[in-house]
């Protein structure tokens, strides 16, 4: 499970290191917040619909028993189906979303977006029983080359003058690349012969999660469309920068595990293990290392949007700090949406995402209609309900112990407050937070990673062990394949003979 776990690392840090650094050159030297604004409001259109691609298929072959070539060839045949309805809706909304805000300009983005979903389904069930064996290094290559092909496609055309185009036609380049890799580790093929009865199970079971996704894929994607009604392209771009640099930091510290969550509680569940302990590590984890990295973010929140994206981004240093505070929210109760899944409580799950959704966009209304600050604000304010909602309906879901969990999070605010603490100091005593620099920043980043070292020990977080056991599992054959170490430890072991 632990190689698992560093294939699964090695998937998200690849892909986190090629978007972060597209998007840092692309918002940097070729696109202005304007611009960048306007794919948001494109994306953020598409990525509401988009819920019915998956189509469930994911989760359903996950917890398939036996996942066998016809599962898996209805599969194919219901991704491809709702492929091309999700293109053809995504182009029915291109024109009305264009009028509405006023730019002609979405309709053409939309279209190239439409075009990159049709691509999709050959890569959702190929990467779904890759993930089901826990072949992650098979996931690794194909979202790694994914990348790759969005981050040249992205970069080449934004150079040549595409503006927010370039970002669209990246998207094909991407699913396209996927798709081909995707096939090549694990084909899977539509065909003739198809079971009614497989179809309506298959699409029952994905109905409900498409619905489910839909009430949260509104809550997720509807910040950039409030935001750019409410607002305008140039707050909507310097937005969507804030909230993408505080969830790329999120999914870089902890969601690179976040794969191998679902089939190992799929498994602790069909050996009939209590699921609240390995809840709490999972709680534990989350703790130890988002919210020192989210607060870490919040203090450099300025110097880290000037020396990435310049000047001209400033305005985006108040939205990062506010939604890097919220994100430690979303990581207190993890597992929201998969464990009631998992456990067959798709029906409630779905009332409770309801209400989640609300929450969400009622609260961003009010904060847009204020400013973009206020925007960013009410994600707190959100983030603090969202805990509300969830907390005692997960607590009797797992069956976690509440003290258990408010001693873990007492524990990593502790640890949070001790990462922060150098770069505070570094930017309220030492330099301004526009004059910190390059070297300021690493400095105040390294001595926050040293606090952060030493307030794992001393608070006794109840994540140090796990932290342990996965550094001694990635360090120890590193360090055995050196040639000194080797002739060290064979002298070692003359010594004892």
């Amino acid at each position: 499970m632990k190689t698992a776990a560093l294939w699964a690392a090695a998937s998200q840090y690849s892909q986190f290191a090629l978007q972060f650094v597209t998007s840092v050159l692309v918002s940097r030297f070729f696109l202005k917040p304007e611009e960048i604004g306007l794919f948001s409001v494109a994306l953020a259109t598409a990525m509401i619909l988009s819920v019915i691609q998956d189509f469930g298929l994911t989760r359903y072959l996950g917890r398939h028993p036996t996942a066998d070539e016809e599962t898996v060839r209805h599969c194919t045949v219901i991704a491809i189906t709702f492929s091309v309805l999700l293109a053809a809706l995504i182009l029915a909304c291109a024109w009305p979303v264009a009028r509405f805000y006023g730019e002609p300009r979405l309709f053409a983005i939309l279209g190239l977006i439409a075009a990159s979903y049709l691509l999709n389904p050959w890569s959702v069930v190929p990467v779904a029983m890759l993930s089901r064996r826990l072949d992650f290094r098979g996931t690794f290559l194909v979202n790694a080359l994914g990348a790759a092909s969005n981050s040249i496609c992205a970069l080449s055309l934004a150079a040549l003058g595409y503006s927010a185009e370039s970002l669209a036609w990246a998207m094909i380049a991407q699913s396209a690349v996927r798709a081909v890799v995707a096939q090549a580790l694990r084909p899977a093929r539509p065909g003739l012969g198809l079971k009614r009865a497989q179809l309506r199970e298959i699409i029952s079971f994905g109905s409900g999660s498409a619905l489910l996704y839909l009430s949260g894929g509104i809550g997720m994607r509807t910040p950039d469309l409030i935001v750019g009604r409410l607002q305008g392209m140039t707050a909507t771009g310097l937005f969507s920068r804030g909230v993408a640099l505080a969830s790329q930091l999120h999914y870089l510290v902890a969601g690179a595990v976040g794969s191998i969550y679902y089939p190992t509680f799929a498994r602790l569940r069909d050996e009939g293990k209590d699921l609240g302990p390995y809840y709490e590590r999972v709680v534990a984890a989350h703790g130890a290392i988002v919210w020192p990295a989210m607060a870490l973010l919040a203090v450099l929140s300025k110097p880290v949007i000037l020396l990435l994206y310049g000047p001209g981004w400033a305005g985006a240093a108040p939205l990062l700090a506010y939604v890097a505070i919220a994100e430690c929210c979303f990581v207190a109760l993890p597992l929201h949406m998969d464990l009631p899944i998992l456990l067959g409580h798709l029906r409630r799950l779905f009332w409770f995402n309801l209400a989640d959704t609300a929450l969400s966009v009622g609260t961003l209304i009010a904060g847009a209609a204020i400013g973009v600050d206020a925007a960013a604000a009410s994600r707190i304010v959100y983030g603090l309900g969202w805990i509300c909602i969830y907390a005692g309906w997960m607590h009797r879901l797992v069956g976690f112990r509440w003290p258990a969990l408010l001693r873990t999070y007492a524990s990593s605010a502790g640890v949070a407050l001790a990462s922060a603490l150098p770069a505070f100091w570094a930017v309220t005593f030492w330099r301004r937070p526009d004059t910190l620099g390059l070297g300021g920043l690493v400095a105040s980043a390294a001595l926050g990673g040293l606090a952060w070292v030493l307030a794992i020990t001393v608070l006794r977080h109840p994540a140090r062990n796990d932290l342990a056991g996965m550094a001694r599992h990635l360090v120890v054959p590193l360090l055995s394949r050196m040639p000194a170490l080797r002739r060290w430890q064979n002298v070692a072991k003359s010594a004892d003979s």
